[in-house]
């Protein structure tokens, strides 16, 4: 009995650095809630508008705007609209065996 006890303790005892490193995570402060708020006011979402139907889409929207800005304003955004390419052109005849032996014969 006394070996389970030890045994247990031991077990707890290692846990909690576990459990300790979990919770981490520093709590937001008021100013930082308030300037993610204005953030979102500035984007199109009014809390007070009473539009309660519509919450997540209006909220969900004005984030997204957020994003945008944000990845516009750090300089690495997107993908460009366009197209590109890499590597040579397709060959329009295979290689003679001459063609070969220069290239791999090192003359």
């Amino acid at each position: 009995m006394k070996s389970l006890i030890y045994t247990i303790f031991a077990a707890s005892v290692l846990a909690a650095p576990v459990v300790s490193i979990a919770q981490s995570d520093s709590p937001v402060t008021r100013t930082q809630v308030r300037a993610e708020l204005k953030q979102l006011e500035l984007a199109g979402y009014m809390p007070a508008s009473g539009d309660e139907p519509s919450y997540p889409a209006n909220i969900q929207a004005a984030e997204a705007r957020i994003a945008v800005q944000n990845d516009a304003a750090s300089g690495y955004g997107g993908a460009v609209s366009g197209s590109s390419a890499s590597g040579g052109g397709a060959a329009t005849h295979p290689a003679s065996a001459g063609d070969m032996n220069k290239l791999y014969g090192g003359q």
